[in-house]
């Protein structure tokens, strides 16, 4: 068997907004692909990047392991890999430069090298594993190792004379066959260090399921696509419960899509957790209808859940039928409502820019937010990802920037309603808009409501003037109908 060398591209440092957040976690993904690989009898080490410096640090790990093989294989539980950075797919090349200069055969699975597979491959890629990657990983190295012809594995690209992509393979369904994932390979405390001095409490990652079954036209799904497949119960309170006994996390961030989407998961969770006496906070991802059904939100509440994020995306109907949403603006308020009631911190979401998007839409998403006022709020421009019904709607007016740098940088990289000054003007208000009304409605004292009044105009003062500056009045009227 071979020495196996995993990697991932995904640098906190070069996200100034996720490192100043300070919330890291590790590539849950690329342990996972380690443990398999390793239960397969290879010897596997990880170079995490996560909390790096600079890609060439890999040259100490290509020396002290000498693996027969890089592999970089980025989390793909993690959103933010599936946003297809440029910093990272930089980095990620940088790495496989090194790793051939040292010998290497090298490896990657990605949501951006299963999109963009032949940039990658012209970039000191040797083999790109495209979509859920376990199984194919292990039959390339297998055809590898027995010289055998690599284009009779399912689930690959690579150069011969040109590119070759073999054709995709089945998603698995038997997630608990699957090993827990190789956390000895992490340096945990490193992280808990980050969590502890800037929150006071340590969160760790897990996955519960793969995939999503719901077809938001704009939502990207390169590596589990639209299956949706589930571990058991079961099978996620033993990985919680070692995680508990070996690394001491207070919360937990299920990275799954969609949390708990079948029928009575939840339930059995919460009945699994509290049998075993387990004491942990949690934060999910779900979706306002399925909240709604019957005491799901009840079962969140009895197993821990803390946080809940939704894609609420907008405040105005017209928008969600367009991107094929498939929830309602009633769904959002009741969901919130429910939420709210049982102690549970809820998160929205928001989109703006997309196609048809009009004042008025824009005017429908800051009431909504406000009058509802989740705890928490993430705001972005429609950005558009290869293999999704709103790539292909706008393509046509990308430029040479179809990416974003980092998580942060929202380019409008096609043409909205307005011009891209007016998004970025207009994330910034929203987001003071919020602040200073969380402010307000948690002042009671009549002196502080007066001082906070005054503060809350001198904060609104520069983004406001900018708004002004730029005309948004002006902009709204000549890009009317």
């Amino acid at each position: 068997m071979s020495r196996l060398l995993f990697s991932h591209s995904y640098f906190y440092r070069f996200d100034p907004k996720q490192w100043k957040a300070q919330q890291p976690y590790p590539p849950l993904a690329t342990i996972l692909a380690a443990a398999y690989l390793r239960e397969a009898g290879h010897t596997v080490a990880l170079f995490d990047t996560s909390l790096r410096e600079d890609p060439l640090e890999v040259r100490n790990a290509l020396q002290q392991h000498k693996p027969d093989y890089f592999i970089i294989y980025d989390d793909g539980f993690n959103y933010l890999t599936k946003m297809c950075l440029t910093n990272m797919r930089e980095a990620a090349c940088k790495m496989s430069r090194e790793a051939k200069g040292h010998g290497c055969i090298v490896i990657m699975n990605s949501s951006d090298a299963s999109d963009q597979y032949d940039y990658y491959l012209k970039n000191g890629v040797d083999y790109v594993v495209r979509g859920e990657g376990e199984e194919t990983l292990k039959a390339l190295l297998d055809c590898l190792e027995k010289k055998e012809d690599v284009s009779l594995v399912d689930g690959i690209a690579f150069l011969r004379s040109d590119v070759v992509v073999t054709r995709s393979r089945v998603i698995m369904k038997d997630l608990d066959s699957l090993p827990l994932p190789a956390w000895d390979l992490v340096d945990v405390e490193s992280y808990k260090r980050i969590w502890l001095a800037k929150h006071g409490y340590f969160s760790l990652n897990l996955a519960t399921t793969r995939g999503c079954p719901f077809k938001c036209n704009w939502c990207a799904k390169p590596i589990y696509g639209n299956r949706y497949n589930s571990r058991s119960p079961e099978h996620v309170v033993r990985e919680i419960g070692m995680l508990i006994s070996k690394y001491a996390p207070d919360h937990f961030w299920m990275s799954d899509d969609i949390f708990g989407l079948k029928p009575g998961w939840i339930q059995h969770f919460r009945d699994l957790v509290r049998s075993k006496n387990l004491k942990f906070k949690y934060k999910i991802q779900s979706r306002v209808d399925l909240l709604l059904q019957e005491d799901t939100i009840d079962a969140l509440a009895e197993s821990g859940a803390a946080t809940v994020w939704v894609g609420a995306e907008s405040g105005s109907q017209k928008i969600l039928d367009a991107m094929d949403k498939g929830t309602t603006i009633k769904e959002i308020e009741d969901a919130s409502v429910l939420l709210r009631r049982k102690g549970i911190r809820t998160g929205f979401f928001l989109q703006f820019g997309y196609p048809g998007e009009t004042r008025d839409d824009i005017e429908k998403t800051i009431a909504m937010v406000l009058k509802l006022m989740p705890d928490e709020i993430g705001i972005s421009v429609s950005y558009p990802l290869p293999g999704t019904k709103f790539y292909e709607k706008v393509k046509d007016q990308l430029s040479l920037k179809q990416n974003w740098s980092d998580s942060d940088d929202l380019s409008m990289m096609y043409s909205g309603t307005y011009p891209p000054e007016f998004y970025k003007i207009l994330h910034r208000y929203v987001h003071n808009r919020y602040g200073i009304e969380r402010g307000r409605t948690a002042i009671r004292s009549p002196l502080h409501r007066s001082s906070f009044r005054q503060l809350a105009a001198l904060v609104l003062h520069v983004p406001m003037a900018l708004v002004r500056g730029y005309k948004m009045e002006n902009i709204y009227r000549s890009h009317a109908g």
